[in-house]
């Protein structure tokens, strides 16, 4: 046998084993509300060829490929433990127990690892809870998606309307039709059937009922069934306190922003300050995309090194807010073609830090520039630390913060020279840091964060909605903090 047909059976190898984990990943699912993990990154509803992808990934971070012939035991191991609703990254299992001398079986140190959700520790799995979404654009429409996707096991959270402005003739087959394609995003991944009769769109056997109103005054939630709801505001229209309170209407329980909220309204960054929210908080904002991409990173380098001063410029993706061409727009240069210019604006995300990390005394200032690209937005965090350091320690220290800490879900890792914005399309990351970018010279550190600003950011609003709705279950083995 040749060299090549060693690599080819090899990789077939492989192949069978990854298509035998799709139906063990999706019975731990749907039975046991377990999310099964590769090193933060979901493999629920996943392709053969995804999960192999996913595997090889984990060479960018850890320094070498994950093969699924490693974590496939682990996998095995969790059919036969009483586990609860979980998150449990096989990854993790897989790489603690090479790195360390445990005397144990894959089964015993699996079922130590994950004992936390197991037998009498393991939670109780609850009902699902209501979600509306208040606004159907950019950001709308990929909540949705990840809402849907998430509800596969019936429990969680789930998507019971969408509140919009009747824009006329077929609005409800069109909008079913933007959720249904998206020229950044693709294709949704699965059906979506329109029952205009009614109003309503069902996407994946979910029945999502379309309220057409310009006031959130004139609905009563109660009237469509929907109790105890967790409202998304999208439109931005509001964001302080008095403006959102208007939401607060029967079958509506807590409202959360997708914009940075004003005056009291609490500024929420999951993975940072997202434990600081009070059970009774009804309102509360998940800042901006950007402010989300700077703030976890921000947190690990002050952590470890402490941050005198700091700016941030991000390098910004266009947005609706734009112009496609020259136009009137309230602000100046936004309405110069988005499409055609470099547009110099502002962002308020150096100025959201402070409510995200109050303990963080240093000055951040920032400032942005819109380019023509749809999606993925890059920040370059320039920071004066409190004490001199290294390149190599601050990639170290990011590659693990990365993969073994509580901002793992946050902060992600790249070492591929090549890299480019698309590369990052539907990273479920708040922010990507770029290994080959990074500058450290003494006591300054320039950091370069990717982010998908309208993937990466419902990503972490959803995270939010879960952890207030009570939906968000522990993931094991725990990461170090």
């Amino acid at each position: 046998m040749t060299v090549n047909e060693d690599v080819f059976t090899d990789w077939k190898n492989r192949e069978e084993i990854a298509e035998s984990m799709i139906p063990i990943i999706g019975r731990l699912h749907r039975e046991r509300d377990v999310t099964v993990l590769l090193h933060s990154r979901s493999l629920v509803n996943k392709s053969v060829v995804s999960i192999l992808k996913t595997h090889r990934f984990a060479r960018q971070i850890a320094g070498e490929e994950l093969s699924v012939t490693e974590t496939m035991p682990f996998l095995q191991a969790l059919t036969a433990l009483d586990l609860g609703p979980s998150q449990i990254d096989i990854g993790m299992l897989a790489a603690t127990y090479k790195a360390g001398d445990h005397g144990l079986s894959v089964e015993e140190f699996t079922a130590g690892a994950v004992a936390g959700a197991t037998g009498a520790n393991k939670l109780e799995r609850r009902d699902s809870r209501d979600v509306v979404l208040y606004g159907f654009g950019r950001i709308g429409r990929l909540l949705a998606r990840l809402l849907i996707e998430k509800a596969g096991s019936g429990n969680g959270l789930r998507l019971r309307a969408i509140v919009v402005r009747n824009s006329g003739g077929e609005d409800l087959v069109k909008r079913a039709s933007l959720l249904r394609r998206d020229s950044i995003h693709g294709q949704f991944h699965g059906t979506i059937t329109v029952d205009e009769a009614n109003n309503k769109i069902v996407a994946n056997g979910h029945e999502i009922t379309v309220i057409y109103s310009d006031d959130p005054t004139t609905v009563d939630y109660t009237a469509y069934g929907i109790d105890d709801a967790i409202l998304i505001d999208n439109t931005g229209r509001w964001r302080d306190r008095e403006g959102l309170s208007k939401h607060l209407r029967p079958g509506i329980a807590k409202v959360v922003l997708t914009a940075p909220g004003k005056g009291d309204v609490p500024n929420i960054v999951h993975g940072v300050n997202h434990d600081t929210i009070k059970p009774d908080e009804q309102i509360l904002s998940c800042a901006s995309c950007t402010t989300n991409a700077i703030v976890p990173p921000l947190k690990a380098m002050a952590d470890e090194y402490g941050v005198l001063r700091g700016h941030v410029e991000t390098v910004h993706s266009y947005t609706n807010d734009q112009n496609l061409l020259d136009n009137y727009h309230s602000s100046d240069r936004r309405g110069r073609s988005a499409a055609l210019n470099m547009v110099i604006t502002e962002t308020g995300a150096a100025s959201a830090v402070a409510k995200a990390l109050p303990d963080l005394k240093a000055t951040i200032t920032g400032s942005s520039i819109r380019v023509p690209v749809p999606d993925v937005s890059i920040a370059i965090l320039n920071l004066q630390l409190a004490r001199e350091t290294t390149r190599e320690e601050v990639l170290d220290h990011l590659r693990n913060v990365s993969l073994t800490s509580p901002l793992k879900r946050q902060i992600d890792f790249i070492t591929a020279p090549d890299a480019v914005s698309s590369d990052f399309i539907g990273s479920r990351h708040a922010s990507i840091v770029d290994a080959g970018a990074t500058k450290v010279d003494g006591d300054n550190a320039i950091l370069y964060l990717w982010y998908d600003n309208e993937f990466g950011y419902s990503c972490q609003v959803i995270r939010v909605v879960q952890y207030v709705s009570g939906v968000e279950y522990p993931t094991y083995p725990a990461p170090a903090v």
